[in-house]
């Protein structure tokens, strides 16, 4: 992996890139200061990629994934040409573990390896087109998800979103601020407000950066202050991502969302949660069921070389958390809306 910085313009940024044999993943540790790429040449260097936060979202880290297949299968071809699927059983293991919550991850690498026995010769052409398809599908099904929770939207309404679910979690324009996106362009919002999203502050660096790259006004709050907008009226809805949507319409996404949802129960606030079908996993029956992340301690008691808490303090940092779906009022895929999703009207739309 090289950590070789290139001058991409921002207004071309991608958070995943695959240019001549190399995977290039945009550092989002260090947006908004800077704009980073770092390539990579081995499945093992994304999977540590992916573990390290340079590439976050649950789609962008499947599509990285993907890519990541391609790699490993590449190296295990050259290396044993006849015996290649076997050969990159250890680096995929270490792609499936990277992160656990976000299922999009799972997913790609599952759907990624589906196609080894019916590949003759060097696997890289066939496994390169189905990494390709997946990042395609995902920029059209983001589109598809834009326009259909825009049109829920009435004139004039505040939004807020927490933590980051645009082009930089996706394979381009986004979940969330990919209905933000197309409401704004239609005229219905009146206001966006971004959360800080404590503790990497993907609102505060990502979501306000990129929209200020799409020149859509933006107001970022800290985390604490969305239930008191709430409370004043100044926010309709809710829009957020997901990393993980169980059978019962339960949904995993970063810490705070819950939150966030609860506030916005007690105030008529709406919930929307927008993700593609392949961050819905029927085979996790509920929220309870989805395992949660847990991070080091120094995130949230240091920030960066800052000591922001006494060195022996215990510190608990799980990266997500559960939203009930009975807090949810609508999830959007491309595959069309749920209101008021529950178990019954989830495995009518997915099975």
């Amino acid at each position: 992996m090289s950590n070789k910085k290139r001058p991409y313009p921002t207004a071309t940024f991608a958070a995943v890139k695959w240019h001549t044999g190399i995977l290039t993943l945009l550092d989002q540790r260090q947006l908004p200061g800077e704009v980073v790429y770092l390539e990579h040449d081995s499945a093992t260097a994304v999977a540590a990629s992916i573990k390290a936060m340079v590439v976050r979202g649950a789609p962008a880290i499947g599509i990285a994934a993907a890519y990541a297949v391609v790699l490993a299968a590449r190296s295990a071809y050259q290396s044993a040409t006849t015996s290649w699927r076997t050969a990159c059983v250890a680096e995929i293991a270490l792609l499936t573990e990277a992160r656990p919550t976000a299922v999009n991850l799972q997913w790609a690498v599952a759907t990624m390896c589906k196609a080894f026995n019916a590949i003759a010769g060097d696997p890289e052409p066939v496994l390169l087109n189905l990494a390709r398809q997946i990042q395609d599908d995902d920029v059209v099904a983001n589109h598809a998800m834009g326009r259909l929770g825009a049109a829920l939207l009435a004139p004039a309404s505040g939004v807020v979103t927490h933590c980051n679910a645009g082009a930089l979690a996706t394979g381009g324009y986004g979940t969330a601020l990919g209905v933000i996106r197309t409401a704004f362009k239609n005229g219905t919002i009146a206001k966006v407000f971004v959360s800080e999203t404590r503790p990497w502050f993907q609102g505060a660096r990502l979501t306000s950066w990129e929209l200020q790259q799409d020149k859509i006004p933006v107001q970022l709050v800290i985390d604490a202050a969305i239930a008191s907008l709430m409370g004043n009226g100044e926010i309709d809805w809710l829009i957020v991502g997901a990393d993980r949507i169980a059978a019962n319409g339960d949904v995993a996404n970063k810490i705070g969302t819950y939150a966030h949802a609860v506030s916005a129960c007690y105030h008529g606030v709406k919930v929307m949660v927008v993700a593609p079908s392949s961050t819905v996993d029927m085979t996790t029956a509920s929220g309870a069921d989805i395992p949660i992340e847990n991070r080091a301690a120094t995130e949230i008691t240091a920030y960066k070389t800052i000591q922001i808490a006494p060195n022996d303090i215990a510190a608990s940092n799980p990266a997500f958390d559960i939203t009930p779906a009975k807090l949810v009022d609508v999830i959007v895929t491309e595959k069309g809306i749920i209101q008021a999703p529950d178990a019954e009207k989830m495995l009518a739309m997915f099975g």
